[in-house]
């Protein structure tokens, strides 16, 4: 008799680049495929869903197989070298076309022009090309995953604010809100060139912050207190303050804080928050500490850290 294995609760599988095109100075946008992705899909809204990329080691070109795997894969995976495994980031799902085995799912990457900021995914990225191959992990449909950290109150004043690093998982937001969506977005990217014409509900300002060589983040704080009407100076974040992991969201606190047990119901205005760590970090003191929002109001995400190589 033969046995079939039960599929993972994820989909844990090799794609392959079907296109590539170049958004901007700082935005890459390239579409995988593969039948492994036929499965692939989320209950309700995609949102800010979260996926991972593992990208070949660009010394040795090693990165991990999909054959055979099963729960036990990641102690596998992470008991091996980067230079056999190769690199595990995260990014958003832009867009997803296609169904079946024919689906293609969408990801921007970010072109990182700041030397100390290049990493693997940047790199790959840098010479992307049709034929490429990777390894998805992503939501298999009927299986819980997580991943969507975008959870307003219906009718929310909406306030999203991020980096570049945030840029695609707020435009994939902005252009899923219902039409009577009301609230203010702000994106700082490295160039004017990286401003981007997106969808969204008439009543949700875009409001794009080119630093264009301006220290990263100062824009966007400045902007983002200006709209909330907070006076005084700004708010002085040392390094040793810093969270690299940062991630306090309604249901997950990285700092060990007290997660209320029901989320959401508050109305009023709701934040999210993402991009490097020390900015996060400022504008969450403002929001938490001069403003006193409701935990349930917030999610603050360090999506990286400058300095600090991330993990996964």
């Amino acid at each position: 008799m033969t046995v079939t294995a039960a599929p993972l609760p994820l989909l844990f599988t090799e794609v392959e680049v079907v296109r590539v095109e170049r958004l901007s100075p700082s935005f890459v946008r390239v579409g995988l495929g593969g039948a492994g992705l036929a499965d692939f899909g989320v209950d309700g809204p995609r949102w800010d869903q979260r996926i991972k990329l593992v990208f070949p080691d660009p010394v040795t070109g090693g990165i991990t197989s999909t054959e055979g795997v099963d729960d036990s894969w990641y102690a596998t995976w992470s008991q091996q070298s980067p230079a056999e495994r190769g690199h595990m980031r995260t990014y958003t799902v832009r867009d997803v076309l296609g169904s079946g085995e024919e689906t293609v799912l969408v990801v921007d990457l970010v072109l990182h022009l700041e030397g100390d900021l290049v990493g693997p995914g940047s790199t790959w990225a840098s010479t992307a090309s049709v034929g490429d191959r990777i390894v998805v992990l992503a939501p298999r449909r009927g299986f819980p995953y997580g991943g969507i950290e975008f959870t307003p109150a219906p009718g929310a004043d909406l306030l999203l604010v991020g980096d570049e690093t945030a840029v695609p998982a707020i435009c994939t937001v902005l252009e899923q809100l219902p039409d009577d969506a009301v609230g203010t977005a702000f994106l700082e990217v490295p160039v004017t060139g990286d401003v981007q014409d997106v969808r969204r509900p008439a009543g949700v300002d875009v409001v794009w912050l080119p630093r264009q060589g301006r220290e990263h983040g100062v824009a966007l704080h400045e902007a983002v207190v200006a709209h909330l009407g907070i006076a005084g100076a700004p708010v002085e974040v040392a390094p040793d303050e810093v969270d690299p992991d940062l991630w306090e969201t309604p249901s997950y606190s990285s700092s060990g804080e007290e997660v209320p047990a029901e989320v959401g119901g508050v109305g009023g205005t709701y934040a999210w928050i993402a991009g490097e760590s020390k900015v996060v970090t400022g504008l969450r003191r403002h929001l938490v500490g001069e403003l006193g929002f409701d935990r349930r109001q917030v999610a603050f995400m360090g999506y990286w850290r400058r300095g600090v190589a991330m993990r996964s």
